[in-house]
């Protein structure tokens, strides 16, 4: 079995009686067994935990979770150090050290506190020690918090690429339905995320929206899983009493073809080999992942606004770039064809796509905020049509304000920002900084990402670095 990296997400659930709000010692103790197996076979294993709420209300003997915040916060800040130190506790018995790692989203909005955050777990994993994880619920404000901790789980494996994210809750797998209201739900066992028809389509996740010591639920599992898997990372969801299947899990996922078998072939075989019923989402193909810094920007940051593009000069894009091939001489063929049309939002790809292609700009942003990329249909008028349903391609990083980006949106090709600001407004006449802006892509094409790149460049909306798109 080779070395992985893997993190494992034990939820309030887990961890804590939802009834009593006594802690699950065994729970925990298998758990510390599990992480020093893994380690022995020389994995890497970073815990995020939930349960600092849930320990605080035992530690206050509080039968529900207040409502105010401030409340909240205060109890979570007494169950933190109750949950840490049995953590401490168990993994001393097997001499293994941990740390303690409290995040919240506002740790991670700049990418250089990203790289930080990136940086600590994994020399704490070079240094033999367990990171773990839980969100600083004591210090969290809905505008910065993750929400849950399956989000968290998710983000945290993309930060450090990790190779598993182990989802631990008190179910055993994910259904086609709540299998306590729906004797013919049936277990889901591998869902292919590559796959071009929605693996999903098929599954209710209208329940399970969290214990009463928790915030989480299915549908907040499949969100950590969307996550995971476009960063690379095979995730999974299993019962949280059986922690030492983990091991054999993986072994099973290297050396098994399951990837052949249907669902009911797969159950069999699990059956047959003694495991238990899991759900292992597959991480999209190398070419289409999302690197750290991509990732950072569409997941990482926290959206003020929108930046609203042309429909028609984006499909004009994909269409020409399915169409020629990947030859030169097809490629000038069709830039010809483009000079020569009667669009008024003609596409050149030496000189970039025209400012006009920018329709609306929504909600009010500053200089440096984040913001989405999204594509609108253009009434004859010139203003965006309300009717037409507005699809998010990517997000960025604005050099400008909302304002600033009104006043520009309608400057022609070779015309100066500066001459419709009246000031440079930015060190460049980019809307965004080379580094700053990403567009999703589902997509392997990278000659589509390129040429929407290039033409966002010269219209003063992005470079190239700063762009990937979603074909549609």
């Amino acid at each position: 079995m080779k070395p992985s990296t893997i993190v494992i997400k034990l939820g309030s659930s887990s961890l804590v009686n939802p009834d009593t709000r006594e802690p699950r010692l065994s729970v925990m103790s298998k758990m510390v067994e599990t992480v020093a197996i893994l380690k022995r076979q020389g994995h890497k294993v970073v815990i995020v935990s939930s349960g600092g709420v849930a320990m605080g209300l035992n530690a206050m003997r509080l039968a529900e979770k207040p409502k105010e915040i401030a409340e909240v916060q205060a109890i979570a800040a007494i169950g933190q150090g109750r949950l840490i130190s049995k953590w401490d506790m168990l993994f001393q018995e097997y001499e293994q050290e941990i740390a303690q790692i409290l995040l919240t989203r506002n740790d991670i909005l700049n990418w250089k506190q990203y790289k930080n955050a990136k940086n600590t777990i994994l020399e704490l994993l070079k240094m033999g020690v367990t990171p773990i994880v839980n969100e600083n619920d004591t210090l969290s404000i809905s505008e910065i918090e993750f929400g849950d901790n399956d989000t968290l789980s998710g983000v945290t494996a993309a930060l450090i690429e990790a190779d598993y994210l182990f989802l631990l809750t008190d179910v055993d797998c994910l259904y086609t339905n709540d299998p306590r209201i729906d004797p013919e739900a049936k277990p889901v066992i591998t869902v292919d995320m590559d796959s071009k028809i929605n693996p999903l389509k098929d599954v209710n996740t209208s329940s399970g929206s969290g214990s009463s010591v928790g915030t989480g639920g299915m549908r907040t599992k499949l969100i950590a899983a969307d996550l995971a898997t476009k960063a690379g990372v095979v995730t999974l969801v299993m019962r949280s009493e059986q922690p030492q299947e983990i091991v054999r899990i993986i072994d099973y996922m290297e050396t098994q073809d399951y990837k052949s078998l249907s669902s009911d072939e797969e159950v069999a075989l699990l059956n047959d080999l003694g495991l238990p019923l899991h759900t292992k989402f597959l991480a999209i193909d190398n070419d289409l992942r999302l690197e750290n810094r991509q990732f950072w920007l569409l997941h990482g940051l926290v959206s003020k606004g929108s930046i609203i593009i042309d429909k028609d000069i984006y499909e004009n894009i994909i269409e020409e770039n399915n169409n020629n091939s990947n030859t030169n001489d097809l490629e000038a063929e069709n830039d010809n064809e483009n000079e020569n049309s009667d669009s008024a939002f003609t596409i050149d790809y030496q000189g970039g796509l025209p400012a006009s292609g920018i329709i609306d700009i929504q909600d009010t942003f500053h200089e440096l905020d984040c913001v989405n990329l999204k594509i609108g249909r253009r009434l004859s008028n010139g203003e965006l049509d309300p009717e037409f349903p507005l699809q998010t391609v990517g997000r960025a990083r604005c050099n400008y304000t909302s304002t600033e980006l009104n006043k520009i949106k309608g400057i022609n090709r070779g015309e100066s920002v500066t001459d419709f600001l009246g000031y440079s407004g930015s060190d460049s006449d980019e809307v965004n900084e080379n580094e700053h802006t990403h567009v999703m892509r589902q997509s392997a094409n990278e000659q589509i990402i390129d040429k929407l790149a290039d033409g966002l460049h010269e219209c003063c909306i992005a470079s190239r670095e700063n762009l990937a798109f979603t074909p549609v």
